[in-house]
């Protein structure tokens, strides 16, 4: 019964993909064509990345707020000043003063000459993950996440990154250990913040970026100007500004509760030990403890290795 609905759309495909490779060309004519990976790469840019919903906004606001300490970071002048790539015409990005610095969440590039890599517990991840696909009409607010993370596993949502293994993976498998990539773990960000903005001033000003304030008073002021508290309020006054979030759901949070661990009271057993068996290898590597029981308790009695054990271990 449902043959010549069929029939009509196949009709109809060869049709839209011709429809699709001119809207594409007119794009590129007018120079309204995003940067994305194609983008003009130059040897002393230094590129953020991290897999989607990682902490890396939070980056962008604690590294733009550290290079500009006259002037408060908000969603208005974000993209001027750490621009995203997917947002950005390659002949605006080009103009912009160098070195750059360029947000992503590409998989390994061979060219992009530094990075700063921002790896988030994946269990954390798939639930941040999950708000945000609600926020973008991908899913209700009733979809079950039991049934939303084995998809999060297939990098089902946004397939153009790979998955959480297969990101992080392969910029740890070519970079790490080089001067040229920096490893950053949120949760060390949140549990160290001072500390850690020194490690990312540090790097910059290795990569170039000479006007980089590390005085005790301008790292307080970067890091009270790029709080969740702060950023909330901001994201309520200009989400209709910003192109991330304009076309999105206004009434779900971009910043949610940018706290570590909050997985623990949102997914369930099964999905905990659902991400665990994807990643479990990569995940102690990093130094993040592995839960197959009640929460809270240690992998069968045994305990998952310290970031420094993890690392002495590689």
């Amino acid at each position: 019964m449902d043959t010549e609905p069929k029939m009509k759309f196949r009709e109809r495909w060869p049709l839209q993909r011709i429809l699709g490779v001119f809207a594409h060309a007119g794009r590129v004519l007018m120079g309204r064509q995003m940067a994305g990976r194609g983008l003009t790469i130059y040897p002393d840019d230094v590129y953020l990345v991290s897999y989607p919903r990682s902490g890396n906004t939070w980056t962008r606001f604690l590294i733009s707020n550290l290079l500009h300490p006259n002037e408060a970071t908000t969603f208005r002048n974000i993209e001027s000043r750490v621009p995203e790539i997917y947002f950005n015409p390659d002949h605006v990005l080009r103009r912009l003063p160098r070195p750059r610095l360029l947000k992503c969440h590409e998989a390994f590039h061979p060219n992009y000459p530094r990075i700063i890599y921002i790896v988030r517990d994946p269990r954390d991840v798939a639930v941040s993950f999950y708000h945000h696909n609600v926020k973008a009409r991908n899913i209700p607010d009733t979809y079950p996440m039991d049934e939303f993370v084995p998809r999060f596993i297939r990098a089902e949502f946004d397939p153009w990154w790979g998955s959480w293994g297969d990101n992080v993976l392969s910029w740890l498998s070519m970079r790490h250990r080089q001067d040229s990539f920096l490893l950053l773990r949120y949760e060390d960000m949140q549990a160290n913040p001072r500390g850690e903005l020194v490690k990312l001033a540090a790097f910059l000003a290795a990569g170039g970026f000479r006007n980089v304030q590390t005085a005790p008073e301008h790292l307080a002021r970067a890091l009270e100007s790029s709080s969740p508290e702060r950023m909330r309020a901001l994201e309520k006054e200009q989400a209709r500004e910003y192109a991330q979030l304009k076309r999105t759901r206004l009434d779900k949070p971009f910043v949610r509760s940018a706290r570590a661990g909050g997985w623990k009271n949102a997914l369930s057993k099964e999905s905990v030990v659902a991400i665990q068996e994807a990643w479990g290898a990569l995940m102690q590597r990093l130094g993040y403890a592995l839960d197959f029981g009640p929460r809270n308790c240690e992998q069968n009695g045994r305990r998952a290795p310290s970031r420094a054990e993890a690392a002495r271990n590689e």
